[in-house]
């Protein structure tokens, strides 16, 4: 798997609008050709570019110039090995034949039982329309998968807690990371927050990074009044939200092994339901994260 990146968080989450999935659990999707069935050649990629944490892209179609911009697309199946059920969130990237990339989007399957395989089908769009001759190709450009149990509800029903927990878009600027951590009431009662929202950082593997210590506040990593203002009670009605934040720097110093964070499990409160977020934390060597305490949200 490779190692994770931060480009510029704007770019990512803009990026990152779930797409319809396609397809029925269980059975070939619609569309594309499916090399391993047919027979054809090898599919153009690494096999890292291929498979990856459990999902493997199975078929593949050129660029479509039925459609303006033409439509690249992919057939893939997601194998769950754990013993429970889990929710993967999987960035394809279209490539040209030279190995640009046109296109990236995120698009997830969830709730995939132990040992279930669910088939389905991504499409891309590229982003130059003039790509005739370009034959192109889809990889599997990161996998992420928390406990279904765990996974966010970013929409659809509400979740039975009757909070939805979500981040935000972020700000990247000069090695310093912002990405904010928003807490919806979609329930039919108040709730109760006071103080900051617990945080565990987790690795690869989804184990707890012990590295890095985590500050309430700024913790001297930037100036930003957000961060450093007390605690105080908040009261969320139904519909209304809270708003915390996750601030880091990226610094890395020579000869010292940077720490990359792909998952962090918060609660908003003690006692409340775990969600498994993946915000792709790149630490650097600094070794510190600061989260600020909730603060109630402007009304929508």
């Amino acid at each position: 798997m490779r190692a994770a990146t931060f480009p510029a968080l704007s770019t990512v989450l803009a990026c990152a609008v779930f797409m319809t999935a396609c397809g029925t659990k269980g059975e070939p999707a619609a569309g594309g050709v499916n090399a391993a069935a047919s027979g054809s050649p090898a599919l153009p990629g690494a096999p890292d570019d291929l498979a990856q944490d459990g999902v493997r892209i199975t078929g593949m179609s050129g660029w479509s110039h039925q459609e303006t911009p033409p439509v690249i697309s992919a057939e893939f199946e997601v194998t769950n090995h754990e013993s429970e059920p889990f929710t993967y969130t999987i960035t394809f990237d279209a490539l040209s034949t030279s190995g640009a990339v046109l296109e990236n989007t995120k698009q997830t399957v969830p709730a995939v039982g132990p040992g279930q395989t669910v088939r389905r089908t991504v499409r891309l769009n590229g982003s130059s329309p003039d790509l005739r001759g370009d034959k192109g190709r889809v990889r599997i450009a990161e996998v992420r998968r928390v406990p279904a149990a765990e996974a966010p509800a970013e929409t659809g029903p509400c979740p039975s807690s009757g909070m939805r927990l979500t981040t935000d878009a972020g700000n990247a600027a000069m090695g310093l990371r912002v990405i904010g951590l928003r807490l919806t009431n979609c329930g039919t009662r108040a709730y109760h927050l006071n103080g900051f929202p617990l945080l565990q950082l987790l690795d690869e593997d989804r184990k707890p990074e012990p590295t890095v210590k985590i500050v309430k506040g700024s913790g001297g990593i930037a100036t930003m009044s957000d961060f450093d203002a007390p605690a105080r009670p908040v009261v969320l009605a139904p519909g209304q939200t809270a708003n915390s934040g996750l601030m880091w720097r990226n610094t890395t110093d020579a000869g010292e092994a940077a720490v990359e964070v792909p998952y962090v499990r918060v609660r908003a409160k003690p006692g409340a339901r775990p969600v498994m977020v993946t915000p792709g934390l790149d630490l650097g060597t600094t070794g510190r994260l600061a989260v600020s305490p909730w603060k109630k949200g402007p009304a929508r």
